[in-house]
């Protein structure tokens, strides 16, 4: 009993758990039904307003909006990661002169919301000379700094997670400290770390919608823009539908890759942890 993390629930818990989930999916349904309701009597679902979407310009806008959304989401992704290994690495430096600036860095972008460096990237940096500042540029830009702290700290969690000996056996055996990192920490740090590191990148991809601010074409600005169309019956709702859906289906496709690579990433652990005693078995029958 004392390895038992929690108490089975008993026959009135049980129906208790019941009553709620019924409950909670009830009034779950009902804003539901609701909201459809209200969509349906203020005419958001005529085909008036969704005709609109049937046009081929509009449907190569939305691509292309797309398509945008999909590039700066990428680029900030990768440069988020690699900002976030280098801050993590350096927070982790045995130099305070390095340690501590790097956890002042840190700390200080991820108190700054994702709108404000970019809005610093777009519209701070001409006033004190820097050109060549696009809208692409500013989104990449905050999106990077923003989720490069915090995937910094994810990784220096994941670092930290790993049990002290694997670190010491490294050094036994002659490793510099930079390859015990390389070789050791980081590899099980981000096999550890993964589904965190996914829902990062997918906060990543949503956060790509505040480039509207900044007047970046993407989904939700180019939502916006034919929402405010009225000669299209100012279709606002269902834009705003249909950007939800992209998103919506953006994200799933991300998460199910995620998935996959989790599933593959745990089935080579598990191959090379089976391999290993056969190893070293055979190395002890040629001993002997």
């Amino acid at each position: 009993m004392t390895s038992v993390l929690y108490d089975v629930p008993g026959p009135r818990a049980r129906r208790r758990n019941i009553v709620i989930g019924v409950v909670g999916l009830l009034v779950a349904i009902a804003v539901i039904a609701f909201i459809v309701y209200r969509f349906a009597a203020t005419g958001q679902f005529s085909a008036r307003l969704w005709r609109t979407f049937a046009y081929p310009q509009v449907q190569s806008a939305f691509f292309s909006a797309a398509l945008n959304t999909l590039q700066a989401f990428a680029a900030a992704s990768v440069l988020s990661i690699v900002l976030g290994l280098v801050l993590a690495i350096g927070r982790l430096s045995d130099r305070a002169w390095i340690s501590r600036p790097v956890g002042w860095i840190t700390e200080l972008f991820r108190a700054v919301p994702v709108l404000l460096l970019m809005g610093v990237v777009y519209y701070g940096l001409p006033s004190i000379g820097v050109q060549g500042v696009t809208p692409y540029i500013a989104v990449v830009g905050g999106l990077t700094v923003y989720n490069g702290s915090v995937l910094a700290e994810v990784f220096r969690a994941g670092m930290q997670a790993i049990p002290r000996g694997q670190v010491e056996a490294g050094y036994a055996i002659g490793l510099r400290k930079s390859q015990v990192t390389s070789t050791i920490l980081l590899p099980q740090a981000v096999r550890l770390m993964l589904p965190v590191i996914i829902s990062q990148l997918v906060v990543v991809m949503k956060d790509t919608a505040l480039g509207f601010i900044v007047t970046y074409n993407e989904i939700l600005y180019y939502a916006k823009y034919l929402g405010s169309q009225g000669q299209l019956g100012s279709p606002i709702i269902p834009a705003a539908i249909v950007a939800a859906v992209l998103y919506i289906g953006m994200c799933l496709i991300l998460s199910g890759v995620a998935k996959l690579l989790e599933m593959r990433l745990n089935r080579t652990g598990r191959t090379r942890g089976a391999a290993a005693p056969t190893r070293v078995a055979a190395g002890d029958g040629a001993a002997v």
